[in-house]
């Protein structure tokens, strides 16, 4: 997954998106622990598609933050 491809989903659909993947991470965790995971390497990519996740929601809270710092700051 690309972060561009991140960009162009809405809040929601990102919040859903790290919910699944948390999950999916949890699941690879269990199936490691009983030696049952097939392919180690997709849980590297998927632990890295959540960070990707997550770091576009924190930039998206970062730049709202700062538009409302700034347009509270007009008021003044």
């Amino acid at each position: 997954m690309r972060a561009t491809e991140l960009r162009d989903k809405t809040d929601d659909e990102l919040r859903e998106l790290e919910r699944q993947l948390e999950g999916d991470v949890f699941r690879m965790r269990l199936q490691r622990g009983a030696e049952q995971l097939k392919d180690t390497s997709s849980m590297k990519m998927t632990r890295r598609d959540l960070a990707r996740v997550k770091t576009t929601l924190k930039q998206r809270d970062i730049t709202q933050a700062k538009v409302a710092q700034q347009v509270g700051g007009e008021d003044g």
